[in-house]
């Protein structure tokens, strides 16, 4: 039994995607969980993959969610932001790949423009 659950932890770690679209299929626990519901699971599987299995994995019919359960929804909560990050991170670092800069001003505009003599000053001094 051990086996299989480092088996299921570890498809978890490197494919949620998968292993939920493999619950939607399989399991009998997927219609339990979300009430036939259709929405959040999709959504859950596009956006939040390691929440929606940290949901899957932790939910009880009889209780539904509640305390330790929710720091297992917080880790994967914390395992999605990271997955994120590390996208846009990656994305950046894509040579040739338009990244949204600050606007700077054009080299012309930022030299300041010469100093005018004030009225009734000489800009020469006269000899």
């Amino acid at each position: 039994m051990l086996l299989i659950g480092c088996a299921l932890a570890f498809l978890v770690a490197l494919a949620p995607r998968v292993v939920l679209i493999l619950a939607a299929i399989f399991s009998e626990r997927w219609d339990l969980v979300w009430g036939g519901n259709w929405f959040w699971p999709l959504v859950g599987i596009i956006f939040a993959p390691y929440t929606t299995d940290m949901y899957m994995l932790s939910w009880n019919p009889v209780t539904g969610i509640v305390g330790f359960d929710w720091v297992w929804i917080v880790l994967g909560v914390i395992l999605d932001v990271m997955k994120w990050a590390q996208v846009a991170s990656n994305r950046r670092r894509i040579p040739g790949y338009p990244v949204s800069q600050p606007a700077t001003p054009q080299a012309s505009s930022a030299l300041p423009a010469p100093a005018q003599p004030e009225s009734g000053t000489p800009s020469e001094p006269t000899a």
